[in-house]
């Protein structure tokens, strides 16, 4: 009596042949090489590109006209424990294409076997310990007129868990959040039942972490935001905006009545209104701050007779030793002092995703409406929505050399947990302004 035999007749599906020819399909299995805990990685919200030929893009479909032997896609994992990692590719390409992947040191080669969109087991790696792994994938030979194009790259063995971090899919636009890199906050501990009418903080950025993309916001509040930003690498901001309190994302769909209002803005700063991630007034001045020196930022919240509040931004350089104006604005329907004091980081710029960069935010105060300065040293670190699912995790806040840090993107391994209080050492100096001279 002869056996029934399995057969692969199709990569991934088994067929159950009987000994009198009859064929019945089974459940799908593993690919070829992988364990039962794969997980797919897509290209498209965990990969850069170095060397790339200006035509290479990371779209949400992944790498594509790929044409330069040079370019390597690197792909970022977090792994949670060591162990054996098994990895295959998933690509469009020509018979006969011949790709190689580096990780930990360790290279393997691959070819693709036929046409089209296909998925390739290259090998095994020993990892040893937990973090971060860049996976480099190399196009060596190409048959056609390009290396085609990469979807995925799966991933098992006893180092994949639960807690393996990537970009999971493109739900909800995450391939973009994502590549951007999670921001990060500091909320400070205000002195409780004070009207505060001026905010003031001093940011400075270390020499190497003034990244292309970066906005360090210093100033902070439930309405608005003020800080630095670098634009590209021969533009930086001073950047101030203020949200309007009608909810949208279009600045045209605001009411008259819930516009922001510009009172005065200082020289050479441009205004006008913002969208994307709500909408209302900006302001801002084109400024080449220099990493590794002190900036000054001073903010005014001030509620008026006719229910708006005034908000004013000063920016101080010690280039220049003195205040200059950015941008005074009108909020309608508002009425209250300076609330929610915080700085961020983030990162604006998808491409830029992979670099990491770091603030340092330090002598912070308030001074109420009677005139009164006071001190915060304690402040909650948290971030968005990115770092919160778990996406990325090269993310880090706190204490440093007695400043107040943000520390994003980079893929580093040493990151901080959210929800941390920190406090610092009060330094007693207080800000020496002059505010009838402020212009």
């Amino acid at each position: 009596m002869k056996r029934p035999f399995l057969i692969y007749l199709i990569p991934g599906l088994l067929f159950l042949i009987s000994a009198g020819g009859k064929c019945s399909l089974m459940a799908p299995a593993a690919p070829i090489g992988h364990e039962t805990n794969k997980v797919t990685v897509p290209i498209g919200g965990n990969a850069w590109l170095l060397n790339a030929a200006s035509t290479e893009k990371i779209t949400k479909e992944g790498l594509t006209q790929w044409t330069n032997p040079q370019t390597v896609c690197r792909t970022y994992v977090r792994i949670s424990q060591p162990g054996q990692l098994k990895l295959s590719v998933t690509l469009t390409a020509s018979e006969g294409t011949v790709y190689q992947t580096t990780l930990m040191g360790k290279t393997l080669s691959f070819t693709a076997s036929s046409e089209g969109l296909n998925e390739y087991f290259v090998g095994e790696w020993n990892i040893k310990k937990a973090g971060y792994l860049p996976i480099d994938l190399q196009g060596i030979t190409k048959k056609g007129a390009t290396f085609g194009s990469v979807q995925s790259i799966s991933l098992s063995g006893s180092a994949v868990s639960t807690e393996t971090v990537f970009v999971k899919d493109n739900t909800d636009n995450y391939f973009y959040w994502g590549r951007r890199g999670p921001s990060v906050h500091l909320k400070y501990t205000l002195p409780p039942n004070e009207d505060i009418e001026w905010f003031y903080n001093e940011l400075t950025i270390p020499e190497g972490q003034d990244v292309i993309g970066s906005y360090f916001m210093a100033n902070g509040f439930a309405e608005g935001y003020f800080g630095i930003q670098v634009n590209s690498s021969t533009e930086r901001r001073i950047l101030f905006s203020v949200w309007s309190p009608f909810k949208t994302d279009n600045p045209e769909a605001i009411p008259d009545d819930q516009k922001i209002r510009l009172l005065k803005k200082g020289q050479d700063v441009y205004t006008g209104e913002f969208g994307n991630e709500g909408a209302g007034g900006q302001s801002y001045l084109k400024y080449s701050w220099k990493a590794g020196n002190t900036y000054r930022f001073l903010l005014q919240g001030k509620p008026t007779a006719d229910s708006y509040t005034t908000y004013s931004a000063y920016f101080f350089a010690p280039e220049e030793n003195q205040w200059r104006l950015i941008a005074s604005f009108k909020r309608p329907k508002t009425s209250a002092y300076l609330k929610s004091l915080h700085s961020f980081l983030e990162n604006f710029i998808p491409d830029t995703g992979n670099v990491g960069r770091m603030g340092l935010y330090a002598n912070q105060w308030v001074r109420t409406v009677n005139g009164r300065w006071l001190e915060l040293t304690e402040a909650k670190f948290t971030g968005d929505a990115t770092a919160r699912k778990n996406y990325r995790k090269d993310y880090a806040g706190g204490l440093s050399n007695g400043h107040f840090y943000l520390r994003n993107c980079g893929f580093f391994n040493d990151f901080v947990p959210l929800d941390g209080t920190f406090k610092r050492a009060a330094v007693n100096k207080m800000p020496e302004i002059n505010f009838s001279a402020l212009p």
